[in-house]
């Protein structure tokens, strides 16, 4: 895709911002600063997404101000060969303007100055809350500065309003563009798993010391040989009981035949996510108890799957996998019917959640679990109370988002089995979760993640090659 489609991208987004400021608004967005690892390290930098989805800019210490007419600001580093030559090219305000297609550019050194003249005569100044530690002080400042001209004619803002709003509902529905980033995301995502569930049947097969780790650097080794810039989170390499764990880290935990592996990791294409969870034997073999809870998950991750159209809740995936999970748990004696009833029973008590203890799905995109609201815009003054069986809490239910074409949402089901009384040892430590990234479309949806296989038969299979 070339520069200028990019920059037509972004500036089309800011227009659309800009129309939802009104007349007298003014948008503020600085981007993520970056942050210190140890002594002389940073962490790798990551900018912001907000800022991101609005201007295609991959620097540390800029902003954009966007005003209600439309007219774009940003504040970047200045030119500084010395810097450069320690740091990295600088793209510069001069340059900015022309490569990101913004209406001006200033150096941040003039931040300070510039802002409180940006903001006079406006009505409401809008940044997002809460993301940005010490923004609000900044604001505060700046306003400061804009009241100390009153006598001169000055007139601040009055209202201070939450940016995140509007953003969040841009960027909770995909357009193409963003789609097919996302697509290849989980295609990357895919060919890193593939690569582990076959190195753990190697290592084994070969008789070598097999450790967590080990299908950890499979992973980065996938993502970065296919052009990913990061893991889209810290990889879950699981092994035996610790896929119990529900955000266990990669560790030093040997893989041993007999037993399963549980690897959550996806990775950051052009800052947008991949998410896939797969669960699959270490040697390439399920045992008998394994297979029964895998097929049981599977089951309810295509009822949760069949569940993902345009028209349905956001909560109607979780609710079809709960009622498939509640009538297995039954069926295969880790629930005792005659203690928890029937399946309606087990949904209603939530006897389920000691097996399944999260939810179904969660929105994808520039964040591993994106923005977007989950209750409808609307309805949110319709809510029933409920008195939750297990915390004893009074729990208000609202409608949940109505899905639409373009929203991209992971469907994840699990079971995680403890020893425990009353639970059949044969189950003991198993960890399951089965994830895949589904993109709403106009007449069901489109699974992004299917690159890498999901029946057992096809995992063992592939695990043999």
């Amino acid at each position: 895709m070339t520069d200028t489609v990019h920059r037509a991208i972004h500036a089309a987004r800011r227009a659309r911002l800009a129309a939802q400021l009104g007349a007298g608004g003014i948008a503020l967005v600085p981007t993520a600063p970056e942050r210190s690892r140890n002594r002389d390290s940073d962490f790798p930098y990551r900018h912001d997404s907000y800022f991101h989805y609005l201007t295609g800019f991959t620097e540390p210490n800029a902003w954009l101000v966007l005003a209600g007419d439309g007219r774009s600001t940003l504040f970047c580093q200045p030119k500084d060969l010395e810097r450069e030559t320690w740091d990295g090219y600088r793209l510069g305000p001069a340059a900015a303007p022309e490569a990101l297609g913004v209406d001006e550019a200033f150096s941040t050194a003039e931040l300070d100055q510039r802002l409180p003249r940006l903001l006079e005569d406006r009505e409401a100044v809008w940044y997002p809350f809460a993301t940005h530690a010490a923004l609000e002080t900044k604001v505060d400042g700046w306003l400061g500065k804009v009241r100390a001209r009153v006598r001169a004619g000055a007139i601040a803002p009055g209202q201070q309003r939450d940016l995140c709003g509007p953003l969040d509902e841009m960027r909770l529905v995909k357009d193409a563009h963003e789609q097919q980033l996302l697509r290849t995301a989980g295609r990357i995502s895919a060919q890193a798993h593939v690569r582990a569930m076959q190195t753990s049947a190697r290592l084994l097969r070969e008789g070598v010391d097999a450790r967590e780790y080990h299908l950890e650097a499979e992973l980065l080794h996938e993502f970065r040989r296919h052009g990913a810039q990061f893991p889209a989170y810290t990889s879950i390499v699981a092994a035996g009981a610790n896929a119990c764990v529900l955000h266990y880290r990669a560790d030093n935990a040997p893989l041993r035949a007999g037993e399963l592996v549980l690897i959550d990791a996806g990775a950051e294409y052009d800052s947008y996510a991949g998410d896939i969870t797969r669960t699959f034997p270490a040697d390439g073999r399920f045992t008998g108890p394994q297979r029964a809870l895998y097929d049981l998950v599977l089951a309810s991750q295509y009822a949760a799957v069949e569940a993902t159209r345009p028209g349905a809740r956001f909560n109607d995936p979780h609710d079809a996998t709960v009622a498939v999970l509640a009538q297995g748990l039954l069926d295969l004696g880790l629930l005792d019917a005659d203690k928890a009833g029937t399946a309606q029973d087990v949904i209603e008590q939530r006897t389920y959640f000691p097996f399944y203890m999260h939810r179904t799905s969660h929105w994808l995109g520039m964040d591993v679990h994106d923005v977007g609201s989950y209750v409808e815009p609307g309805e949110a003054d319709r809510f029933t109370e409920r008195r939750d069986p297990l915390s004893g809490e009074t729990i208000k239910s609202r409608p949940s988002r109505i899905l639409r074409a373009g929203m991209v949402l992971t469907i994840e089901p699990g079971l995680y089995v403890r020893p425990a009384e009353n639970v059949p040892e044969k189950f003991w430590n198993i960890g399951i979760r089965i994830e895949d990234d589904a993109l709403v479309t106009e007449d069901g949806n489109e699974l992004l993640t299917r690159g890498v296989p999901v029946e057992a038969a096809e995992i063992e299979a592939l695990m043999r090659g």
